[in-house]
């Protein structure tokens, strides 16, 4: 018997979504998980700025709106708006303010996050809710993700009024990384234009300063975190980043839910990007991915019948990228290849083009955020590492699994949730992985995965399950429409009541 269909409406809002703009996976999410609720029938729209540099090319139209009314601080500053389509059925709106976001970057540049990033995702958040009654949109639900967006939850609860356009539309907030948190001196506080009792232990206040993460966790309806493993991981002390007392007291409303792969676009069968398309059934197509990706990167054709290993990351700590810089001189010292796609800190970035210039045989650096090379790498290299010091999900290796790349991993968050290691005997598992955030540990996890490689039948059993494995969207699309349905039906109830009681109490007047 099929599901009845949700007839819900639902504001998407993120700082980044794909294809439009793209940092990491809270892109992918945001531009994936709204056409799998629109498959279960909700209505969507979708909210993020307009980023000059990187909508260029992209069909865009507008202005629609002109001249929004947006408050921020003590002023009321305009935006105007522009309309684009995920799909015929979902349409997404820019928020455009040119001082605010055509930059060369998102967040910050290499040296460090730019130093009016309070004053743009304030901008965000206020201007999502002077946009939808402008374009006629009525939210059942918000949605908002990460740090950026956190302030929207605090807006709904503390300056909707019971008949206000907001009155009752419920909220979801999705933690991606709890790390960046969004935090700014106190003196700033006034620009939200919240009520001075939310600066508080119980509201934003955060260490003396304010916490836009902390105004998300304590305002929404509910709390959702992207994978199971890591909504318990971040209560804890080691990865809470010092809110792990916050949501412990908010645990009855968090919960995890894993994100999805996009297979639409991440299906070695249909990849219009990779050298030949290929399948479980038939991996022939592989060996010329490898081949075309070692020519794309200038790695000598010898490393075809040896191991190329792939890295497709944000150059930062938490990626593991102090592990990978201490273990690529032994990685060297073997006879394999190394590709890396990304860009991130300086100092990282400097380090592996150094290592690069001096073994310019066995590694390839690629210093960019190209979505081509992404899946020329994923469908070309044999094995991918993952070495994260924390994950919230990870999507990479749900995309390698798909494209029969072996993944190394350390067992964190959605890593741990994905990954189990290969078991000779049993002849599953589909990866390798580690526990101890050690680069001893990480080595051996690859020379274990060195030594299955030259046993190509044992090899192709590794493959072929990864490849089995399914992480569609639409069984977690699924998880958060009935947390969607449970929010709205709670904050209806609620304000029905408040109704309820603000009539009582006027008849007795």
């Amino acid at each position: 018997m099929s599901r009845k269909k949700s007839s819900l409406q639902v504001l998407m809002v993120a700082s980044e979504v794909a294809p439009f703009a793209k940092t990491g996976g809270l892109a992918d999410v945001a531009g994936t998980l709204p056409r799998a609720l629109s498959e279960l029938g909700c209505k969507l729209c979708i909210v993020m700025p307009f980023y000059n540099r990187f909508l260029e090319g992209m069909m865009v139209e507008g202005p629609v709106v002109e001249n929004l009314p947006v408050p921020i601080d003590s002023r009321v500053i305009g935006a105007e708006i522009y309309r684009g389509q995920v799909n015929e059925a979902i349409d997404i709106y820019f928020v455009r303010r040119d001082e605010f976001y055509d930059r060369s970057y998102l967040y910050g540049t290499p040296k460090g996050d730019y130093f009016d990033n309070c004053q743009r995702f304030i901008f965000l958040c206020r201007a999502t809710l002077s946009l939808c009654p402008a374009v006629e949109f009525q939210p059942d639900l918000v949605h908002c993700h990460d740090w950026q967006t956190g302030l929207v939850p605090a807006y709904l609860k503390l300056l909707s009024g019971d008949k206000d356009f907001w009155a009752q539309t419920a909220s979801v907030f999705t933690i991606h990384n709890i790390a960046y948190q969004g935090q700014f001196g106190a003196e700033l506080f006034p620009m939200t234009g919240l009520p001075g009792s939310f600066l508080s232990v119980e509201g934003m206040e955060f260490w003396g300063g304010m916490n836009f993460m902390k105004a998300g966790i304590v305002s929404a309806d509910v709390l959702t975190t992207v994978s199971p493993r890591y909504s318990e991981e971040i209560q804890t002390k080691e990865y809470g980043h010092r809110l792990d007392g916050v949501l412990q007291a908010q645990r009855e409303k968090l919960f995890g839910i894993l994100n999805g792969a996009d297979y639409e676009e991440w299906n070695p069968e249909t990849d219009s990007f990779i050298a030949a398309n290929y399948s479980r059934e038939n991996l022939d197509g592989k060996t010329i991915c490898k081949l075309n990706l070692l020519r794309t990167v200038k790695l000598p054709e010898r490393i075809m019948n040896r191991p190329l290993l792939g890295v497709i990351s944000r150059l930062a700590d938490q990626k593991g990228l102090d592990l990978l810089a201490t273990v690529m001189e032994k990685i060297v010292g073997e006879d394999v290849g190394l590709v890396i796609l990304g860009i991130g800190d300086e100092r990282y970035q400097t380090l592996l083009t150094e290592m690069a210039e001096r073994h310019p045989e066995k590694i390839a650096v690629h210093l960019d955020f190209d979505e081509r090379l992404a899946h020329k790498i994923e469908a070309g290299a044999d094995i991918f590492l993952m070495p994260s010091r924390y994950e919230p999900c990870g999507l990479n290796q749900m995309y390698s699994l798909r494209y029969g790349t072996v993944p190394v991993v350390r067992a964190t968050g959605g890593l741990y949730d994905t990954i189990r290691d290969f078991d000779p005997k049993a002849g599953e598992g589909v990866g390798f992985s580690f526990t101890d955030y050690e680069p001893e540990a990480f080595w051996d996890a690859i020379k274990m995965a060195l030594s299955f490689f030259y046993k190509t039948q044992t090899w192709q059993l590794i493959m072929k399950n990864g490849m089995a494995m399914d992480f569609s969207w639409e069984s977690s699309a699924r998880q958060y429409l009935a947390l969607y349905e449970k929010a709205v039906d709670s904050k209806r109830k609620r304000v029905s009541q408040i109704r309820k009681a603000k009539s009582k109490a006027r008849k007795k007047l």
